[in-house]
């Protein structure tokens, strides 16, 4: 997997607790460097604190991308893109992801664990990684995204 980006921050709640496991995995033998932002176990917690710590890291350019997994994907993206510079997008499909990347420019991956297996995971994290930001009128449009 070819990828000018090479620093990815994954966090999950304890319902993406599993997947994200999976993921790092999945990076860590693709030669990614991997920061973990946890949960660290199925056990409940709130998806919000492991979105907005990754969403900093990679606002203070510290990450080139993140991928946040919860239940549906919904809350793990609605934390992060509370954050100026980031914009998640939700995708339960490879194409999806490739899309938010190339005509969204998004920086942040959002996956629901519920709804999606180890397999279409794997490759729409591929897809987000190795698709690059087409530019031209998108620009125009992500550059109206901020407030």
């Amino acid at each position: 997997m070819k990828s000018e980006f090479n620093r990815i921050g994954l966090g999950a709640d304890h319902a993406g607790f599993e997947l994200k496991e999976k993921l790092k995995g999945f990076l860590e033998e693709k030669g990614f460097f991997v920061r973990d932002f946890g949960t660290d176990s199925e056990e409940s917690v709130d998806y919000p604190d492991f979105s907005h710590p990754l969403a900093e890291a990679i606002e203070k350019q510290h990450l080139d991308l993140g991928i946040l997994v919860c239940g549906s994907g919904n809350g793990v993206a609605m934390a992060a893109n509370k954050h100026e510079g980031i914009r998640a997008a939700l995708a339960w499909d490879p194409e999806l992801a490739k899309l938010g990347r190339s005509h969204n420019n998004a920086n942040v991956l959002a996956l629901p664990a519920r709804f999606i297996g180890e397999d279409i995971a794997k490759k729409a994290v591929e897809e987000f990684i190795t698709t690059e930001f087409e530019g031209g009128r998108h620009e125009r449009r992500v550059g109206k995204i901020a407030c």
